[in-house]
């Protein structure tokens, strides 16, 4: 298995868990330039990339959108299913052809609300994944903006 530096949904759920929430699983196709969603639009479905690339952007006014983050195999493509008010935060868009899992949020949801166990799971796994793209955000950023770049300490 290819790993990556983001928390998989294969390493981070009980197989009990992970078994679950394949069950819910459909496989997709999507061709390269398909906008998966946008920026404020609301969150009904989830994706585990299999192979291909999808960046996450940022709308810039009187700009073309921001690229933020590359998203590759095995990384979660969307976490605002999980959390109210259930409207995506970035846009999304697939720049080589995709093969992924997709997830329907509001069956994710309820199998979560009627097993708090898995709830729990996911909900740590999801959060995982947030906390590693704020740390790549902020270390982006340092790169750009600080005097000698993110390794110093200034």
């Amino acid at each position: 298995m290819i790993t990556t530096p983001t928390p998989s949904m294969l390493r981070a759920l009980p197989a009990e868990h992970r078994h679950r929430l394949m069950h819910v699983a459909r496989e997709v196709l999507i061709p390269q330039g398909t906008r998966l969603f946008e920026e404020g639009g609301k969150a009904e479905r989830f994706w585990i990339i299999r192979t291909g690339t999808v960046e996450l952007d940022m709308r810039v006014p009187g700009r073309r959108a921001a690229v933020i983050e590359t998203l590759r195999h095995n990384e979660l493509v969307g976490w605002s299913w999980l959390f109210a008010p259930h409207a995506y935060h970035l846009g999304a868009e697939a720049t080589t052809p995709v093969r992924a899992y997709e997830f329907d949020a509001t069956a994710v949801r309820l199998m979560c609300q009627e097993d708090p166990a898995m709830g729990s799971a996911v909900a740590q796994w999801v959060g995982d994944v947030l906390a590693h793209r704020l740390r790549s955000a902020r270390t982006r950023l340092l790169d750009l903006y600080a005097p000698y770049g993110a390794g110093s300490t200034v």
